[in-house]
């Protein structure tokens, strides 16, 4: 090697062992639970049919349990399948239901909305160490290189609040703020630069609305923007239909948004949805003092009206 040759650097990894057995006491949970009558069903992960993916499983029969997994791959947000979007699952009678931290205040948010009853769903809470992040091939170990940025900044890979919670979370690595040092970076900028950064990423969206079905606060059975008479947001892929879409969808999760960040995963234009809505949040935070958490809010300061609000905007 020479002196210009560049020092490989290795990637700490993530220690997921523990993943295994938290995998058996979902399954030995599952099981009891269906088979004692507890839960008419429960709603967790199966390996993908390609090695080290997984995909939501929702299972009644208590011989199906020992299918069920938890590791890296269980990217999905599980509160999904109990919104409106899918109230055939929600008829069959109490659900218990896998939740990493990031599910439960999804979780919480629905609750607070009146959308579930809490006594109609047991959730097994599971210590998460974090989940790998998209591009990395399925056969990778969990590292500070492929974890998902969300993960990065977790402040809740311990879930509280669940029936059961299952897991021990490692030692994990300082991990670089990815996402927090864009977000940094771009209030940073001009407001009319960051205009530009947006416009630039807006302009390669194509209204698929992935981002809108995978997200547990989209529950209206029509959704407005779906409307042509009359017509809120159009619903061409042009650059004034795609920002009103995506400043429009932002606003109405301000203050509700879980962090899970389905939306900026099934995104297949690479769009930083997340980014979005996190600026969003900051923005709750600093003039109302509130954050979405695990605790059920019945109504967030965007939906209610207080005498000391701030008024000073109003010209």
């Amino acid at each position: 090697m020479n002196n210009t040759a560049e020092k490989i650097v290795a990637t700490p990894s993530i220690d997921t062992t523990g993943y295994a057995a938290t995998s058996e006491t979902i399954r030995k949970e599952a099981a009891k639970l269906l088979a004692d009558g507890s839960v008419t069903a429960v709603i967790g992960y199966k390996a993908g049919r390609r090695a080290g993916t997984a995909i939501p499983y929702i299972i009644t029969d208590p011989a199906k349990a020992s299918e069920l997994i938890f590791s890296p791959a269980c990217v999905n947000n599980l509160a999904l399948y109990l919104t409106k979007a899918k109230k055939e699952i929600r008829r069959a009678g109490k659900i218990a239901i896998v939740a990493k931290g990031c599910d439960m205040r999804a979780l919480a948010g629905l609750l607070g909305e009146s959308q579930l009853k809490r006594e109609d769903l047991y959730i097994i809470g599971v210590a998460c160490a974090g989940v790998k992040g998209n591009g990395p091939a399925n056969s990778e170990q969990l590292t500070a290189g492929n974890i998902s940025r969300k993960c990065r900044e977790c402040p809740v890979h311990t879930p509280e609040g669940a029936d059961l919670i299952v897991g021990t979370i490692p030692d994990l690595p300082e991990l670089t703020p990815l996402e927090g040092e864009e977000l940094a970076r771009l209030e940073a900028m001009t407001p009319g630069a960051r205009w530009a950064f947006w416009k630039e990423h807006f302009s390669r969206c194509i209204r698929c609305l992935a981002c809108r079905q995978v997200c547990p606060f989209c529950y209206c059975e029509q959704c407005m923007c779906d409307r042509n008479r009359p017509q809120a947001v159009e619903t061409t892929p042009r650059p004034a239909g795609n920002t009103a879409w995506h400043i429009v969808r932002a606003m109405h999760l301000a203050g509700r948004c879980a962090g899970c960040a389905e939306c900026e995963r099934a995104c297949p234009m690479d769009i930083p949805l997340n980014l979005l809505n996190r600026k969003m949040a900051k923005e709750l935070k600093a003039l109302y003092d509130f954050e979405a958490g695990l605790t059920p809010v019945e109504k967030g300061p965007l939906a209610e009206y207080k005498d000391n609000d701030d008024q000073s905007f109003i010209k």
